[in-house]
């Protein structure tokens, strides 16, 4: 008897991630020490209180059980009072905001509110990879867009106007997924792009969704959302996440805001595919929701900064170019010319200085020539990561 997979299986590949730190377990193993400056996983705590609102809740005998899909009042509340506080953005929290366990569910989830198999969506390129990865599991028409270094990492609405206007498609573009502040790039959202966006999608009946989980790391001025623009949440859904901003990659704990409808839609799928979160993290969510301003202030600005200046001098030691101007919890760089491709110098830089640093063309072939360096890690590791490329590089 052969049993065979699903065709869909032939559509992906394991995560580059999830293969290439099988190799970096082998070469720790073998005595290698490997630095990691490649993932995004901030490697400090939440807030104390946030800790402290997990323990007391988890202890309680009542608390225990199943919950709600559609999050517990005091989680959407404090979602509510987030997006008010730091954008300015009014939001109902019985309708118009969904926890979520993570991004990744959510980009599954909106996929399967909107999209029939074959419908066309845009992707960025470059991009975060499981836009497209979960796309072509659920078998949309991934269409990509180029983000280009010579237009700022911003759309070519030109070339927009071009795909959605496609006499020869079958198919509508139902979704376009965009992601500012950009990862990988580090491009600020800016006020007038967000606005472009949603007369897009106006003007082609289509949704924007915009994965917005960077919007506090390195930035210590104005906080943007796509939904401060004036009827977005008509044509628009935003995610952010706790990943980034709270320190709670592991606790899988984040949000989409948008209208009731598309709520609505939404919740039909994600209460048909898993149940609500452990009410201990989701109390303990609502508390870091409300961390102060000098919480914010200390994790997601003071620390990036003194990291950033090592990536930087990092960066220059390999011979990278890179606008100062990102923000985000990574440092993208152009390589050099002298290389072949960019995995002729990451792997260099892994055999040779024995530090982990993500080749820029696994979030789409525009980001073939470039490098990421993330800034999850140590300034201690950081330091040792740079002077160990010094010996190789200088």
């Amino acid at each position: 008897m052969t049993i065979q997979p699903a065709n869909r299986i032939a559509q992906v590949s394991e995560y580059y991630f999830s293969r290439k730190l099988k190799e970096i377990a082998k070469l720790n193993a073998a005595g290698q020490d490997i630095i990691s400056l490649a993932i995004g996983s901030p490697d400090m705590p939440p807030s104390p209180q946030t800790i402290d609102r997990l323990c007391e809740v988890a202890r309680q005998d009542n608390t225990h059980g199943y919950q709600p899909t559609i999050g517990t009042p005091e989680l959407r509340e404090a979602m509510a009072r987030f997006y008010k506080r730091w954008y300015n953005v009014e939001l109902d929290p019985k309708t118009e905001i969904q926890p979520l366990i993570g991004s990744k569910e959510g980009i599954l989830h909106v996929t399967l509110a909107l999209c029939n198999p074959g419908d066309r969506v845009l992707v960025p390129n470059p991009g975060y990879p499981t836009y497209t990865a979960l796309n072509k599991i659920l078998g949309t028409d991934v269409v990509t867009y180029d983000l280009l270094e010579g237009n700022g990492w911003q759309p070519d609405f030109n070339q927009l106007e071009r795909i959605v206007n496609d006499e020869s498609a079958s198919t509508p573009v139902k979704v376009m997924w965009t992601n500012y502040p950009h990862m990988p790039t580090g491009t600020p959202a800016t006020r007038e792009l967000y606005q472009r966006l949603v007369d897009f999608a106006r003007a082609h009946n289509l949704v924007i969704v915009n994965d917005n989980p960077y919007s506090f790391i390195l930035n210590d001025g104005e906080h943007l959302s796509l939904l401060q623009v004036p009827g977005a949440k008509e044509c628009c859904i935003e995610f952010n996440s706790m990943s980034k901003s709270h320190n709670m990659p592991g606790w899988r704990v984040g949000m989409l805001a948008t209208n009731a409808t598309f709520v609505e839609w939404i919740l039909r799928i994600k209460s048909n595919i898993d149940s609500g979160t452990f009410r201990a993290m989701q109390l303990a969510a609502a508390t870091a929701y409300d961390n102060t301003d000098e919480w914010h202030t200390q994790a997601n600005v003071t620390t990036y900064k003194s990291r950033r200046r090592l990536a930087e001098e990092i960066m220059t030691t390999l011979g990278c170019t890179f606008d100062p101007h990102q923000t985000g919890m990574f440092l993208w760089g152009r390589i050099p010319d002298s290389y072949g491709d960019v995995e002729e110098l990451t792997e260099k830089v892994l055999h040779e200085a024995r530090v982990f640093i993500t080749p820029g063309f696994i979030f789409g072939t525009n980001g073939k020539r470039y490098i990421r360096l993330s800034l999850c890690a140590k300034d201690d590791k950081m330091e040792e990561a740079l002077q160990r490329i010094k010996k190789v590089f200088s």
